[in-house]
């Protein structure tokens, strides 16, 4: 219905889906529009309003824009109001640590809460990070750990001891408002965030939309505290076994990978970190600013020319 010849305006969003959709305004000027909202995954209902809304802010971070203005997304039992606070509390002080403003909302009933956000934001058109702009020879750059999916359901579960489900926490409402800024002022063109899809979906939508391949190193992905035991107990949520059926036919294990650190690989992930294509020659200038502006970041792979993604251990 909608062709992307018929829009040129809509520089990525239809023919190029991606993190978020964006409409060049004019040739200085780009907009972002982007919502994100699910059910809790966490009990304490400010942590949860918190992660919400970072990983809401995140599709914008992923592609190289500023978050301006977010909006509420709530659907909510009425017979939980200071939960319902709560949450939108912790949404809320998310928001403005981002520097963003929150106008208001839209809110509806329901028998299961869920809380996300709509964000809007810009960027230089020029300057977009995307999922097609990673090159080969390009380092692949993580900003968070892996574990987010298996530590939730172990909580679930009761399984998970309390000081792993803290950790995940802070992971999860950490902002990748640095790791963006940082990408943009270096000229880096790809990247996105990994969320629901797991490490290896998301490196295969990027090399995908890139025409590459990649390889990562199993050795060199941080795992949260936690994760690599709570593995060995197959306390991996459904979405991650859904990201093995989808996205294992383009990928390549080595045969010394066992089955719980691929699934470590296919965990799907909440608020998770930015995965950057970084080219050779700004590769130590980013991890010197990352170092510098207290950023995490871990190389745990290469693009490649060849298609599908590779993971060894070595």
């Amino acid at each position: 219905m909608f062709a992307p010849a018929d829009y040129p305006q809509v520089l990525v969003g239809l023919g190029s889906p991606d993190d978020a959709a964006v409409y060049r305004l004019d040739a200085n000027t780009a907009l972002f529009v982007t919502a994100d909202f699910f059910t809790p995954i966490v009990d304490a209902p400010y942590d949860f309003g918190a992660i919400a809304a970072a990983n809401a802010l995140s599709d914008v971070y992923a592609m190289g824009g500023e978050p301006l203005l977010a909006i509420n997304l709530v659907a909510f039992p009425r017979d939980l109001p200071e939960v319902l606070a709560e949450m939108l509390r912790g949404g809320a002080e998310k928001v403005g640590e981002a520097g963003v403003v929150l106008a208001g909302g839209h809110t509806i009933q329901d028998k299961e809460p869920k809380y996300g956000l709509a964000v809007i934001g810009l960027a230089h058109p020029d300057r977009l990070l995307t999922r097609a702009g990673a090159r080969p020879g390009d380092a692949l750059v993580l900003t968070k750990p892996v574990g987010t999916g298996v530590i939730v359901t172990a909580s679930k579960g009761g399984l998970a001891e309390p000081i792993h489900l803290a950790g995940a926490v802070r992971w999860m409402t950490a902002l990748s408002r640095t790791a963006g800024r940082v990408a943009v002022e270096l000229g880096l063109r790809g990247a996105t965030d990994v969320t629901g899809f797991g490490l290896l979906g998301h490196a295969w939508e990027m090399a995908e939309a890139s025409g590459v391949g990649m390889c990562i190193r199993l050795r060199d992905v941080p795992l949260m505290d936690g994760a690599r035991e709570y593995a060995g107990q197959a306390l991996f949520p459904g979405g991650s076994y859904c990201n093995r059926d989808f996205y294992s036919p383009h990928v390549r294990f080595a045969d010394d990978i066992s089955e719980e650190e691929q699934m470590l690989l296919f965990d799907a992930q909440t608020s998770g970190g930015l995965l950057l294509a970084v080219p050779p020659d700004k590769l130590d200038e980013l991890l010197d600013r990352f170092v510098a502006e207290n950023q995490p970041g871990w190389i745990v792979g290469q693009v490649a020319a060849e298609p599908g993604i590779e993971v060894i251990s070595e």
